[in-house]
């Protein structure tokens, strides 16, 4: 399976997701390179119906993309920073604008609370944070927090 993002073409109920769908994802999760074939060996099914049922499975929206896992320190990139940011009036819309445009930001959530956005961006060196956090302090407050290590890596979400 190649690395892309899949568009859902309509939402996928619960409901339509059976055993063997969870198989799969349980699968893919672990290892999205699997070919079909291999797939089909794991879940007892052909390869031609592992094709069917993941396609379905990308189309409705349950399967949002597939992508390689790289590990920021290894590019250069050592400094691992989270941001909360509390908006002033009339300023969420900026501050949303300005983390897809900043590209050490690599991830961004809008959430409930006190603080509108949370986001996470990888860094060179610490001397790098100050310019991008100037961009966002006349829209709003942040609270800045260097990550230290990762005692739960991102893992695959349990399916059984």
């Amino acid at each position: 399976m190649a690395n892309r993002r899949i568009r859902p073409e309509r939402a996928y109920e619960p409901k339509d997701i059976d055993a063997l769908d969870l198989r799969l994802l349980t699968e893919l999760q672990a290892d999205a390179r699997l070919s079909l074939a291999e797939l089909g060996r794991r879940v007892a099914l052909s390869a031609p119906a592992v094709a069917d049922r993941v396609q379905r499975l990308e189309e409705s929206g349950v399967i949002t993309g597939y992508h390689a896992e790289v590990d920021p320190r290894a590019l250069g990139f050592p400094v691992t920073v989270m941001v909360r940011v509390r908006p002033a009036v009339r300023e969420l819309q900026r501050i949303s604008k300005l983390a897809q445009e900043v590209p050490q930001i690599v991830e961004c959530y809008r959430m409930t609370g006190e603080d509108c956005f949370y986001f996470t961006m990888h860094l060179r060196a610490v001397d790098e944070l100050e310019p991008i956090l100037d961009l966002f302090t006349p829209y709003g407050q942040t609270t800045t927090s260097l990550i230290h290590t990762a005692p739960v890596p991102r893992r695959p979400l349990p399916l059984d």
